[in-house]
């Protein structure tokens, strides 16, 4: 294992396969990159650290969401809105 930066491991794909519990516990603490042939093919990072990712990703996406649906906003006319009842019949929920 080789510390590239303050929170990033290097490691091996066989120092994967013969230091397993070793590369986890690291990987609580910082970020495991697994290289094979000298190129990175693999990320570990603890669950911690994953979730926090994940949630960063989706309030990306909410704002994304929320930024096209203001452009659509912008560029439709009252006209063109139907009702939620006028909704729900043309997709079944309503006859």
């Amino acid at each position: 294992m080789i510390t590239i930066k303050a929170d990033t491991t290097l490691v091996g794909v066989s120092e994967l396969r013969n230091n397993i519990d070793k590369i986890i516990k690291a990987a609580k603490n910082n970020n495991v990159i697994i290289e094979k042939r000298h190129k990175p093919v693999l990320a570990i990072m603890s669950m911690v650290k994953y979730e926090k990712l994940q949630e960063l990703i989706e309030e990306l996406e909410d704002q994304e969401f929320g930024y096209v649906a203001q452009k659509r906003i912008q560029k439709t006319k009252p006209s063109e809105y139907i009702t939620l009842d006028e909704a729900e019949k043309r997709v079944g929920l309503k006859k």
